[in-house]
C-alpha cells in the first residue's frame, strides 16, 4: 500500500481525528483488527483529558493516538509502522481516482486508468518480446535474453491476474480459483 495509510491526511489518521473531535473511540476502530481494539480504547481514555490541558499538550495527545492507530492498522496489515508521514504525499493517481469511485460511486475512471495503463505495460513488454524475436537465434545469450523476456511477459500477466482477482485490502487469499487455459 502506498503511505497513504501512515500519512497524517490518509483515512487512518482522519478518523482518529474524527473519533478525538467526537471523543468517540469506535469512530476509528473499525481501521484496527480486533486484537489492537484495547490498546486503541486504552491511549484514547489515556488522551483525552490530556488534550484539555494545553494546545500544547493537545498536539501531543493527538500524535501519540494516531501513531498507535497508524501502527496497530499496520499491524493488521501484516506490514511494520515506520512513523506517520507528512501529509500532502504524492500517492499516484490511482489512490486519488479510487477515493473520487468512492464518493461519486463511478469506478469507471479509475477502471478507465488502471486499464489503459495495463494496455501500455503489456504492449511495451510484448514489443520487447518480439523484438528479441527477431534476434534469439544468432547466439545462445541472444536466445537466453529472449527467453528471459518472454517467460518475464508471462509471469508478469499472471501476477496481474493475481492482483486483480486477489480480495480487498490486507487480505492475502484469492476470491476464487482461476481457470488458466
Amino acid at each position: 500500500m502506498p503511505p497513504h495509510c501512515d500519512s497524517l491526511d490518509g483515512p487512518v489518521v482522519e478518523a482518529a481525528r474524527r473519533a478525538l473531535d467526537a471523543s468517540d473511540v469506535t469512530v476509528v476502530l473499525p481501521f484496527v483488527p480486533e486484537d489492537g481494539e484495547e490498546e486503541v480504547r486504552s491511549v484514547f481514555a489515556a488522551v483525552l483529558p490530556a488534550r484539555a490541558a494545553s494546545p500544547e499538550a493537545r498536539e501531543v495527545a493527538d500524535r501519540l493516538f494516531f501513531e498507535t492507530v497508524v501502527r496497530i492498522h499496520r499491524a493488521g496489515e501484516g506490514e511494520a509502522f515506520t512513523g506517520l508521514k507528512p501529509a500532502g504525499l504524492d500517492v499516484g493517481p490511482a489512490i486519488p481516482l479510487a477515493e473520487t469511485a468512492i464518493t461519486t460511486g463511478d469506478a469507471g475512471p479509475v477502471a478507465d486508468y488502471l486499464i489503459t495503463t495495463l494496455r501500455h505495460q503489456l504492449e511495451h513488454r510484448l514489443e520487447e518480446v518480439n523484438a528479441l524475436a527477431a534476434t534469439k537465434d544468432r547466439s545462445v545469450a541472444d536466445a537466453r535474453t529472449w527467453v528471459e523476456a518472454m517467460l518475464g511477459f508471462q509471469v508478469y500477466s499472471h501476477e496481474v491476474l493475481e492482483v486483480i482477482t486477489r480480495r480487498g485490502h490486507g487480505a492475502a487469499e484469492h476470491a476464487g480459483p482461476h481457470h488458466h487455459g
